[in-house]
């Protein structure tokens, strides 16, 4: 099972680690599998709020990082016992705006809520990657068009000798949350 190779309560870069089977193995172990992709996310507050949205996280949430805090580990905890949590954060920014001490102030609260939830010796585990840097060049319209268009799926590429895989990564699947946090609400 791929969450036995991986120690419980760790943040982590998703490195060699698919969505898909992220999710597929929380499910296996019956643990909560919260997703976020943070692609058009550009601003600190933009990706609070993207969070939010995923996690599908209470009206009330103050869109801060205490708040997250408290989403992620009080609140949940208050609800009952938790069989335990993966978490992907798809494309954090990298830009003037979410820099990276904003990348690693957010990464921290992640870091805080595995400590939260080791004391009481329930895994949890964050993965997240980085979004490409674009270009300030590119205008609305353009970025908008990048959305909408469907992509075609490019032909796989030879794998170069120094072992290094050109095709990892070209068939992602977009994803949300399988967890309501509202039901952490009813149940405290």
């Amino acid at each position: 099972m791929l969450l036995q190779t991986v120690r419980p309560n760790i943040v982590q870069a998703i490195r060699a680690y698919r969505v898909e089977d992220l999710m597929q193995a929380a499910e296996g172990a019956g643990q909560h599998f919260l997703y976020a992709n943070l692609s058009d996310a550009q601003s600190k507050q933009d990706v609070l709020e993207k969070i939010a949205e995923s996690f599908l996280f209470p009206a009330h949430f103050g869109k801060n990082l205490d708040a997250l805090f408290d989403c992620m580990t009080d609140l949940v905890h208050r609800s009952g016992s938790q069989p335990g949590f993966v978490v992907v954060l798809e494309q954090l920014p990298d830009n003037a705006k979410f820099d990276r001490e904003a990348r690693e102030q957010l990464l921290d609260v992640f870091r805080d809520a595995a400590d939260f939830w080791a004391e009481r010796r329930v895994p949890f585990r964050c993965f997240y990657s980085f979004s490409v840097a674009r270009s300030a060049e590119t205008s609305a319209w353009e970025r908008v068009n990048e959305v909408a268009a469907v992509p075609e799926k490019p032909a796989p590429k030879a794998v170069s000798k120094n072992g290094t895989n050109p095709n990892f990564g070209m068939n992602m699947p977009m994803m949300s949350s399988a967890f309501d946090t509202a039901m952490w609400l009813t149940a405290a």
